[in-house]
């Protein structure tokens, strides 16, 4: 090889091993912005809901719709982070099958459709009420330490969905 090869060879492998390291550093950051998204979108709004209907339960159901917004509020988090996760392929198809599968779950709770409220009986409230309780089980809840990575998120929410019946008793 002349002079002028050499360069060049070595040019092209310099440039190719910026391409990789920039192709690996895309994926890591597509990663970590979805689990952000699950985290933000799913976790923190499940402990909010936890809030919410202690502060109900305080308040003898004053205003349940705050209750029924927050778990649509869940329920949009789960969607968009499931078709987020998809379209980016940062999410496994065991997790995929999971998170689907506690989205059913959680959506026999009466819970706000764009533009109607739902309207809780007695029964639904007993319900969010067992809800409650199995969060807090969990660790989802006010005053309570959760951990951000993505490990203990989806183990934590395989125990919540344990608890969850199908159907809910009635």
């Amino acid at each position: 090889m002349n002079k002028k090869q050499k360069i060049i060879f070595r040019s092209s492998i310099f440039v190719n091993i910026i391409l990789a390291l920039l192709i690996v550093w895309v994926l890591v950051n597509n990663n970590f912005a979805n689990e952000q998204l699950f985290f933000t979108e799913v976790q923190e709004n499940l402990v909010e809901l936890e809030g919410l209907i202690a502060h109900q339960i305080d308040n003898k159901w004053s205003e349940p719709n705050l209750v029924t917004t927050k778990l649509g509020d869940v329920l949009n988090g789960l969607n968009l982070g499931l078709s987020n996760g998809m379209y980016l392929n940062s999410i496994s198809n065991k997790d995929r099958e999971f998170l689907e599968r506690f989205s059913s779950k959680l959506r026999q709770y009466p819970h706000d459709e764009l533009y109607a409220l739902s309207k809780l009986s007695k029964e639904d409230k007993e319900y969010f009420e067992a809800l409650r309780t199995n969060l807090r089980e969990v660790g989802l809840g006010l005053n309570i330490t959760i951990m951000k990575d993505w490990k203990s998120f989806i183990s934590i929410l395989k125990a919540l969905e344990e608890r969850i019946e199908v159907p809910l008793n009635k």
